[in-house]
C-alpha cells in the first residue's frame, strides 16, 4: 500500500510541476516520457521537502478537488 501512496503524491506533485511550467498541452496528452522527467522532478521535490510535503499535497488535493467540481463558486 505505501508504494500506491508515494505513487498518488509523486502524481499529484508531478502535475503541478507541469502546470507550473505552463506547458503547451495537458498532462493526459504528454508523452509518456516527458511525463516521467516531470515524475523525477517530484520524487526530487518530495525527498528535499521530506515532512513538510503534508502541507503541499494537501494543497495540491484540494486544488484537484475544486477542478473536477467545476473551480471555486464565484460569490454574487
Amino acid at each position: 500500500m505505501r508504494g500506491a501512496k508515494m505513487d498518488y503524491k509523486v502524481e499529484l506533485v508531478a502535475q503541478a510541476l507541469h502546470e507550473a511550467e505552463q506547458q503547451a498541452c495537458s498532462w493526459t496528452d504528454e508523452p509518456t516520457i516527458r511525463k516521467e522527467r516531470f515524475r523525477a522532478y517530484a520524487r526530487n521535490a518530495i525527498n528535499l521537502l521530506n515532512e513538510d510535503i503534508g502541507v503541499l499535497l494537501l494543497a495540491l488535493e484540494q486544488a484537484t478537488a475544486e477542478q473536477r467540481v467545476g473551480g471555486p463558486r464565484a460569490t454574487a
